[in-house]
């Protein structure tokens, strides 16, 4: 079976500039810095992990070891209302280095997987009794 292409333009070296660039403003950011500052203690192992993890999610290749949700589940200090700032802060990154059609289409990837990490924290934070948010 051939392989799935990618779903959408892009390339490795962009993926990275944009992670790089990204993780330099959360190293800076008010909210997010301390939250990241908590878990990662060498940001270049971390950078080259979610840069795989990108090319993974966009399809140019399979590479990506990891499971982000756990991860994120396992971080109590990641809360539901700071998916809002990363996601802004991920937007202004990808519209500030990408072409326009490009930033739009990982800014949309982005976004499904960010929904799909608040749920879960939603979730995870929800008193024990209530009933699970399905949207």
């Amino acid at each position: 079976m051939p392989p799935v292409p990618p779903k959408f333009p892009i390339t490795s070296a962009e993926i990275d500039l944009v992670v790089s660039r990204f993780y330099a403003r959360v190293r800076t950011h008010r909210d997010l810095g301390p939250i990241f500052a908590a878990h990662v203690d060498d940001w270049r192992p971390h950078e080259a992990k979610i840069a795989s993890f990108w090319r993974n999610a966009i399809g140019l290749d399979r590479s990506f070891k990891g499971n982000p949700q756990s991860t994120h589940m396992a971080a109590q200090n990641v809360k539901a209302e700071h998916f809002a700032l990363w996601l802004g802060l991920f937007d202004t990154v990808l519209t500030d280095t990408l072409p326009p059609a490009t930033a739009q289409s990982w800014s949309a990837l982005a976004h499904r997987i960010g929904r799909a990490l608040k749920m879960s924290i939603e979730q995870r934070d929800a008193p024990k009794d209530a009933p699970p948010k399905l949207f």
